[in-house]
């Protein structure tokens, strides 16, 4: 019987698959495990369901001739599955060519960008390179050029996410920059646009690479990183669970995730969660825990901005955006950051089809020179053009301080919000009664017998007149004035009435952000 005239082709098909599959050499192999990371492949099998991952042009290698061309050119492209969802990926390895991106590995990623985008499903990359390679020059900053260009078109049509699992430098940091969420690993992961060396050299400034770009300075800083996890296993479970909320592009709706909270579910805790003393502080995430299913909230840039909180949860099984104020830092103001990292949030919702839920507990924007000189008109107008812009459902509860404009900015009635709820300690007012009292009574109070008595008493009445609810309500400014206890109950069925909204849009190319 003849020999399989096939069998010499698929044995050299399985050895170069074989060496294709290999890392690099072992000391390259040996470095990236004493840092205490995972190789390339090692994290694609943790990422993504067993079994499930097709690799794109494993074959490829670099132009030119000679033995050192590795298959895959330093980066891992394919598609696989997360939770039986579709979803495409890359994985830099840093083992080969330290993963730096040539004009071939620049076209594998393009090839899989324009495959995710033209298929409809999230792309996530994992990051772990040495930036441009240098002996490819102009070449290699072109596929930089390439993969920003994707970045741009496939914003707001598919989920993009950056896992930063090591260095990402220079141009590099600018893809991650441009998609939805980047998430970075402690210790680990590092991202910048000139390294320690170089800043010492240009400004005589002398800092660590962690301090530089860390995980610690992006999160808690510069507002870079979305989301930071203590190890890399940690890390890709994180992507897996932000994922479970999101579509798999902007014209499907969230998952169905099954839940035994009861949408009829009365909060009593609500009640007893405002302090006596509208100047008391306390914790929205306790209300917002309490309020969604299951008590499970995930925090979006958890660290940075704290007087506003983001994140994903789900109601009734479906998923939803939550914008709160947090009286526990900072009274709850808006800020330039606060304003920023909220803006961006709800532009993310919107465009992927998320409903708004908004608790607006704020005593105003921030004052202060700094903050002035920073720009806070223009920040703080980011947050105001992204709720005017939103077309989804959008859901106002003011829990207590509703204070000028930064009420307005809040998602109040006149921006286009749905359906406005407040609770009975909510107040609705121009500003504080103190600031209020001193401006609009300054004359009478100056010329009272006892100005600190008259001063008081005036307090006293603008507080019965406007740190409540009642005229706002009677004016039609809030819809409904609702028990702390029915919070979870009122949402929902808010949620259920507006899921057949429709919005039409002006037509226009787009409109002009304020950045």
């Amino acid at each position: 019987m003849s020999e399989n005239p096939l069998s010499a082709q698929l044995d050299d098909l399985n050895r170069r698959k074989a060496e294709a599959r290999e890392a690099g050499p072992e000391r390259a192999i040996k470095r990236q495990q004493e840092k205490g990371k995972m190789l390339a492949r090692e994290r694609l099998e943790h990422l993504l369901d067993d079994g499930s991952f097709h690799e794109l042009d494993m074959l490829t290698r670099a132009r030119g001739e000679g033995d050192n061309r590795p298959y895959t050119d330093g980066i891992i492209t394919g598609w696989g599955a997360i939770d039986g969802r579709k979803v495409f990926v890359s994985s830099q390895d840093f083992t080969i060519n330290g993963g730096s991106m040539g004009e071939v590995s620049a076209q594998k990623l393009h090839k899989l960008m324009d495959l995710a985008l033209s298929v409809g499903a999230p792309y996530v990359g994992l990051n772990d390179g040495a930036g441009a390679r240098i002996p490819e020059g102009v070449v290699s900053l072109d596929g930089y050029g390439g993969i920003f260009y994707r970045n741009v078109q496939a914003s707001g049509v598919i989920p993009q996410l950056s896992v930063i699992m090591g260095p990402c430098a220079g141009g590099a940091v600018y893809s991650p920059a441009m998609t939805d969420f980047i998430f970075m690993v402690k210790e680990t992961s590092h991202m910048f646009i000139t390294g320690p060396d170089v800043v010492k050299t240009v400004t005589g400034e002398e800092v660590t690479l962690e301090e530089l770009g860390g995980a610690g300075s992006h999160s808690s800083r510069s507002g870079v990183a979305t989301f930071v996890s203590p190890d890399e296993k940690a890390v890709l479970e994180h992507v897996r669970y932000v994922l479970s909320f999101l579509p798999a592009n902007n014209m499907e709706v969230t998952p169905t995730v099954e839940t035994d909270d009861d949408p009829q579910r009365l909060c009593p805790a609500l009640v007893d969660v405002m302090p006596a003393s509208p100047n008391m502080p306390y914790d929205m995430k306790s209300v917002l825990t309490e309020v969604v299913d299951d008590g499970d909230f995930c925090e979006y840039h958890a660290n940075w901005a704290k007087s506003i909180v983001c994140g994903f949860a789900r109601m009734d099984g479906q998923t939803v955006g939550i914008v709160a104020n947090q009286p526990m830092v900072l009274a709850g103001v808006l800020d330039i950051e606060s304003a920023s990292k909220g803006a961006r949030f709800v532009r993310t919702c919107d465009a992927f089809n998320i409903p708004l839920l908004t608790f607006v507990d704020v005593p105003g924007f921030l004052p202060g020179v700094d903050q002035e000189y920073g720009g806070i008109i223009r920040h703080g107008a980011k947050l105001l053009y992204a709720y005017c812009e939103a077309t989804v459902p959008r859901i106002q509860v003011i829990t207590r301080k509703a204070y000028g404009g930064a009420y307005v900015v809040m998602d109040s009635k006149g921006t286009g919000c749905d359906l406005s709820l407040a609770w009975p300690s909510a107040e609705l007012a121009v500003m504080g009664p103190e600031g209020a009292t001193d401006i609009v009574h300054r004359r009478e109070i100056q010329g009272a017998a006892d100005p600190e008595s008259r001063r008081a008493e005036l307090i006293e009445d603008y507080k019965e007149q406007f740190a409540n609810p009642w005229v706002a309500a009677e004016q039609g400014y809030i819809d409904d004035v609702i028990d702390p206890a029915e919070t979870r109950i009122k949402i929902l069925a808010g949620l259920q009435m507006l899921k057949s909204k429709r919005d039409e849009i002006p037509q226009r190319k787009h409109g002009n952000v304020p950045l």
